[in-house]
């Protein structure tokens, strides 16, 4: 199963995409549903605060029951992305570090805003 959902980039952006993520029951195992869904809305949150353009576009694919690959497109300028340096009781920031810890593998398309993960069990 393979789709895209394009999401206003607003405050509702990151329960749009959540929403979208349900499209994939009955595809795969539903133990993966909810780290793509916690995965993809830190993104989703990113592109809103961060990203560019007036939608983020969240392309999820999944050739079997076990695997499941999201990506998250914005028209941002692009970034590089960084260790967590704040201090574990300072609120925010555990985006890019939760996609790094709970996904199989991650990366972003060089010099983008263009963030993909995948989940293999």
């Amino acid at each position: 199963m393979t789709f895209a959902v394009d999401i206003s980039r607003d405050q509702q952006a990151p329960a749009a995409a959540r929403h979208a993520v349900d499209r994939l029951a009955g595809s795969v195992d539903q133990d993966l549903v909810p780290t793509v869904k916690l995965l993809v809305s830190e993104l989703v949150t990113n592109a809103v605060k961060y990203g560019g353009g007036r939608e983020i576009r969240l392309e999820l694919e999944s050739d079997r029951p076990s695997k499941v690959r999201a990506e998250v497109i914005d028209q941002g300028l692009g970034f590089i992305p960084v260790a967590r340096d704040r201090p574990a009781t300072e609120a925010g920031g555990w985006g890019l570090h939760l996609v790094q810890t709970l996904s199989s593998r991650w990366g972003v398309h060089e010099g983008s805003t263009h963030v993909w993960f995948e989940i293999e069990r």
